[in-house]
């Protein structure tokens, strides 16, 4: 008798092989079991699921995962990544997915989180670290919000929750290091 061998068609989905080969995650594994998206801290106020997000790159749809609110609003908690029974590193593949998302000059689908992202990166060069005070201002100032929370000011200073003197720390220098060595690579890679 002739032996026989199954055939396997496997779809032609190019989003779906660029994100596993620059994540290193097998996407493919997801079975959508929602546990990603069940204890996501900020899947309520996204326009689309963890969960969601895992099965459209399954399906190759690059424009909507690239221009999704989902991508941005990922705090990178890890949550998803920990419960996930397939050990897929969700959280990395967010964050993959906005990196993506602006090598190709997409504008992010909610302007603040950029204005956010931008303003935490530049008090951390600054200082070593997160100054509180400094991050609210740069904030306002660059999101044009420019009264947003002042009346909980003096409640957190009152409270000592607030500092209004930064604070180097002492390796401040070494976040510049590492940080000038990220755009060096970066410069290399393009």
């Amino acid at each position: 008798m002739p032996e026989t061998s199954a055939i396997v068609l496997e779809p032609t989905n190019n989003f779906l092989s660029f994100v596993q080969s620059h994540t290193g995650e097998n996407i493919t594994s997801c079975y959508q079991c929602g546990k990603c998206s069940a204890g996501c801290p900020t899947a309520y106020a996204m326009d689309i699921t963890p969960r969601q997000v895992m099965r459209g790159i399954q399906l190759g749809l690059k424009d909507e995962i690239l221009d999704s609110s989902a991508i941005w609003l990922c705090v990178s908690c890890q949550t998803c990544s920990l419960r996930c029974p397939r050990e897929i590193d969700i959280a990395k593949i967010m964050e993959s997915l906005r990196l993506f998302s602006q090598a190709e000059g997409r504008p992010p689908a909610q302007r603040e989180i950029a204005v956010f992202y931008s303003a935490f990166l530049q008090q951390v060069r600054l200082f070593g670290r997160l100054h509180e005070i400094g991050l609210a201002i740069t904030y306002n100032v660059l999101s044009m919000h420019f009264f947003n929370n002042i009346k909980r000011l003096p409640a957190l200073l009152t409270r000592g929750k607030l500092k209004l003197v930064p604070q180097r720390t002492k390796g401040s220098s070494e976040v510049r290091q590492i940080e000038a060595r990220v755009k060096e690579l970066e410069r290399k890679s393009s």
